[in-house]
């Protein structure tokens, strides 16, 4: 699939320092800049999205952990008295 996309002088210059400075071609730095932001837009909504389905089950459970608790448990991670997740509680 072709694509074009127009690109203004200031822009392409930019783009094409980027390239010489790494050795590649402007094809190559335009690729790798699409394919970066879409990497992270797509972790970004699967972000969004579990954010979401937690909410919802939080809505419908009442099962939660305060701050306190998960800080408390983050505290052990990486000691000897690491702990598992505390339970959830309503």
């Amino acid at each position: 699939m072709a694509v074009s996309v127009k690109l203004d002088d200031e822009m392409r210059e930019r783009i094409q320092s980027l390239a010489d400075s790494k050795q590649r071609s402007a094809h190559w730095v335009m690729r790798e800049a699409i394919r970066t932001y879409v990497e992270k837009e797509e972790a970004r909504l699967g972000l969004d999205e579990a954010t979401l389905a937690s909410w919802k089950d939080y809505q419908e459970t009442g099962l939660h952990l305060t701050g306190e608790e998960v800080f408390a448990w983050m505290e052990t991670w990486g000691t000897d008295e690491e702990t598992d997740a505390p339970p959830c509680h309503t």
